[in-house]
């Protein structure tokens, strides 16, 4: 990838490293993390590095988690003040096994953040939280300029898929989100054997939930145990997706093979604006 060893991805790499963080863009395999950590940007992750679920299309570790690092939110944003950036994005990993599912870890990190880093701005990539409304509005309560949780799929091949999550319980959670006012974002993957047609009920399903800017990417398998790539879809189809949803009514649509949940982030808050 463009700058994949150059200075600013070495400093983002050892800053990481130093600060025992962990980051999507390495747990995910995420094919964007040369061209992101070249320009000083990087979506961080909470709440460790393995998630209590085990979807089929994913790279992250699944298992028994380790106890919350209750200091992780002054390590996430002391290394946002190191790094200069003016827009982050955070994540997380499943935490069924906590009773609020990560939410009070989530909003003392949001808090953090901006506590110490006042100016900047900031997506957050949730879970579903079992579509638990507490954990929710523990989040928006926090009031992150963006926040969005990914559908992932359509709805006839969610449970080939996610292991725990629901086609319906994603969209009442963005449902939710949106109601606040606060700009709702989600995302799917193609190339799972999804049709055209239901990519495109998709998206009304998304823009009946609120949500105003959606990503589409092409599924790539991380591992040979995981779910098998279907279809590669060409560019040109992906063009004709992003036109698609700017017509339907998305403020913003991100829409390329290589496009992933957090790329490219910090335009969508200009756009939405």
């Amino acid at each position: 990838m463009e700058r994949a060893h150059g200075p600013e991805y070495s400093r983002i790499k050892n800053l990481v490293l130093k600060k025992g963080l962990h980051t999507i863009c390495t747990s995910g395999n995420c094919p964007n993390i040369g061209e992101c950590w070249g320009r000083g940007t990087a979506t961080f992750m909470i709440l460790g590095n393995i998630c209590t679920r085990h979807c089929r299309f994913c790279a992250v570790p699944s298992g028994k988690p380790l106890p919350v690092d209750t200091e992780e939110p002054s390590k996430i944003a002391s290394a946002i003040k190191v790094m200069g950036i003016k827009h982050c994005v955070i994540t997380s990993v499943d935490r069924d096994d906590l009773d609020d599912f990560g939410a009070g870890a989530w909003a003392a990190t949001i808090s953090q953040i901006k506590r110490e880093n006042p100016l900047v701005t900031m997506e957050v990539l949730i879970p579903d939280f079992q579509g638990n409304k507490t954990s929710l509005q523990a989040i928006i309560d926090e009031k992150p300029e963006v926040i969005s949780h990914n559908l992932e799929t359509v709805r006839r091949i969610t449970g080939m898929i996610r292991s725990r999550a629901r086609y319906e319980t994603s969209l009442d959670v963005l449902r939710y989100i949106s109601s606040s006012g606060i700009t709702t974002k989600s995302g799917i993957m193609l190339g799972l054997g999804e049709t055209q047609g239901e990519i495109l009920e998709t998206m009304d399903d998304l823009l009946l939930a609120g949500v105003r800017v959606m990503t589409l990417g092409q599924y790539l398998s991380p591992t040979k145990n995981h779910l098998p790539v279907v279809d590669y879809i060409s560019p040109e189809i992906f063009e004709e997706y992003r036109k698609a949803g700017i017509e339907k009514g998305f403020f913003a649509v991100e829409s390329s093979p290589l496009v992933r949940s957090s790329y490219h982030a910090e335009n969508h808050i200009i756009n939405v604006k």
